[in-house]
């Protein structure tokens, strides 16, 4: 897969302490965005998930999760639900940005089975573009107003989204 880079431990990206996988390629192109040396989708660097979960396997303990960010991790989706995957094994909690929203996630899920994976391999989903005029930096895992964080496996229950309590 293609990656823009990766961060060991992170406490902005998710709950509790994180390894963040910053996905290369991004069409959303949102005006203001942190990263947007990870739009262009032939940049970066390539690494396997092999590569990446022997990475993961040498965390210590206190990184209790894995980020899949970016760019736009869904323009990978099969490799980092493969990534996902194999982390959640090891006991890992999953977040995942997009810069898609919620229903076309549900959308891409619906026509794309490695799209599918990777959503049900989310515990968390923070969905939408960034909006630069509705930045906010007191929001909770996100830069913009707009911007949700689902909890994929209580909406999953419910059968509809479900935010994830702020706090």
């Amino acid at each position: 897969m293609r990656i823009a880079g990766v961060l060991h431990e992170s406490i902005v990206d998710g709950p509790g302490v994180r390894f963040v996988v910053f996905a290369q390629g991004c069409p959303h192109r949102c005006p203001g965005c942190h990263n947007p040396e990870t739009w262009h989708p032939a940049k970066g660097e390539e690494w396997s998930v092999r590569d990446l979960f022997r990475i993961i396997r040498k965390l210590p303990d206190s990184v209790q999760g894995l980020t899949l960010s970016g760019g736009e991790p869904f323009q990978q989706a099969g490799e980092m639900a493969d990534l996902a995957e194999l982390a959640r094994k090891r006991g890992m909690s999953i977040t995942t940005y997009t810069g898609y929203v919620y229903d076309d996630v549900l959308e891409l899920a619906a026509k794309d089975p490695q799209a599918a994976r990777l959503l049900e391999a989310t515990d968390i989903l923070v969905d939408g573009p960034y909006v630069e005029k509705l930045r906010d930096i007191g929001l909770r895992f996100r830069g913009s107003a707009n911007q949700r964080v689902i909890d994929m496996n209580a909406s999953r229950g419910a059968g509809a989204m479900v935010l994830l309590p702020e706090g």
